[in-house]
């Protein structure tokens, strides 16, 4: 049986009519949600795998390391679905050398940092904000700052029709509700998220996900920031108790799928093919992710002990290298400043860690040499290099 998704609204924009789509509230029950076998065995594997990286979290001496990793390469995903060219190494060096971005687009990832930081922040105080429309907002305005959506009303609900595809309103791919519905509509939406609901948390974070891009509430930045969502609802219901899980190397893996899924709720009502779908990409991701997590802790603790029986490793090398997997770029600076200690000694503790092969030099100068871990970072750039670096193209 077909399902209808949502209701066609007639609009016009720019002089043109146009049909704009909006969505009917969730979860789904004309006809109810029917999750077929491998739904609900995607649906298993992906509890499963969650649980061993909520585990391998606790098992490890840092999470944090793992927070900073998965965060920074989420940022640099996320913005690269939305066609910025930004890779994790101009991250990287960013934070390494301090001083103003380079470029709009390393700042757009900057900017999704703050973000993420902000919301998670507030979701963890006890008097902070829950998931709530207040809560999008303000991580939207950050998420926008001084960038190139920065005249697209950041932190604001849109107030005029948006369109995706297309060269105008009239030939759009998608056409999302009008704006004076959408304020009602994000709020039906968090009543959702706190209401009581017998489906399990993975499916209804597919649904809010999808009813989030849907309805598209800003001018911009709605994908990275629906993105961000499924994190944020990881947390909330408890699925995950670090922020560790991010889709975006699943969906720009499979970007064309990931639309074609999304476009098929609402013209044919398949939320079963999106499920799936869905989480097939949770399954896959968490269980990369705990990967990750082991061959990270695996590395760290066999070139710990490399640092330690170096012939000449000093007390200040052996602390250094306890910084290097949240400063896995650095120079004598850099070193100076997170040891508190004096020129002569961060520079020893520095040549330590180059000769016992842990860090490797990356500028080719005899002055103002710059030193990476690049045995972490080989693992942490995979999926997040361009295929087209910036200097290439026109």
């Amino acid at each position: 049986m077909r399902r209808t998704t949502g209701r066609i609204e007639r609009t016009r924009v720019a002089g043109e009519e146009v049909a704009a789509f909006v969505p009917y509230p969730l979860a789904p029950s004309d006809p109810p949600l029917a999750l077929n076998a491998e739904a609900r065995r995607f649906c298993a594997t992906a509890e499963e795998h969650l649980q061993r990286l909520d585990l391998a979290a606790e098992l490890v001496p840092s999470v944090d390391w793992f927070i900073y990793a998965f965060v920074r390469k989420e940022a640099v995903l996320s913005s690269q679905i939305e066609g910025t060219q930004a890779t994790l190494m101009d991250l990287l060096e960013l934070e390494a050398h301090g001083g103003e971005a380079p470029d709009a687009e390393v700042e757009e990832v900057c900017n999704y940092l703050d973000a993420l930081s902000y919301a998670h922040e507030e979701m963890s105080r006890p008097d902070g904000l829950p998931i709530s429309v207040r809560l999008l907002c303000e991580t939207h305005a950050r998420l926008l700052r001084g960038v190139r959506g920065a005249a697209k009303q950041p932190g604001e609900l849109r107030q005029s029709q948006n369109w995706i595809g297309g060269t105008r309103p009239g030939n759009a791919v998608f056409v999302p509700p009008p704006p004076h519905l959408v304020a009602d509509l994000l709020a039906n939406l968090e009543h959702y998220v706190h209401g009581s609901n017998s489906l399990h948390p993975l499916v209804r974070i597919a649904l809010v996900h999808a009813q989030f891009e849907t309805i598209h509430p800003y001018l911009d930045g709605n994908g990275r920031l629906g993105r961000l969502l499924i994190t944020l609802l990881l947390g909330h219901w408890e699925l995950l108790h670090e922020p560790l899980l991010y889709l975006s190397l699943f969906f720009k893996r499979h970007r064309r799928e990931y639309y074609r899924r999304l476009s098929a709720i609402r013209e044919e009502g398949d939320w079963e093919g999106w499920i799936s779908f869905f989480l097939e990409g949770v399954a896959t991701i968490a269980a990369e992710a705990v990967d990750t997590a082991r061959t990270l802790h695996t590395l760290v603790t066999t070139d710990r002990q490399r640092v330690v029986t170096a012939p000449h490793t000093t007390v200040l090398a052996i602390r250094l290298f306890e910084f290097l997997p949240s400063h896995p770029i650095l120079n004598v600076g850099r070193a100076m400043e997170l040891l508190a200690a004096s020129r002569p000694g961060a520079a020893k503790a520095v040549h330590v860690l180059e000769e016992a092969g842990v860090l490797v030099e990356t500028t080719g100068k005899r002055k103002n040499r710059a030193f990476g871990y690049e045995s972490y970072l080989q693992r942490l750039r995979e999926g997040t290099e361009m295929l087209h670096p910036k200097a290439d193209r026109a």
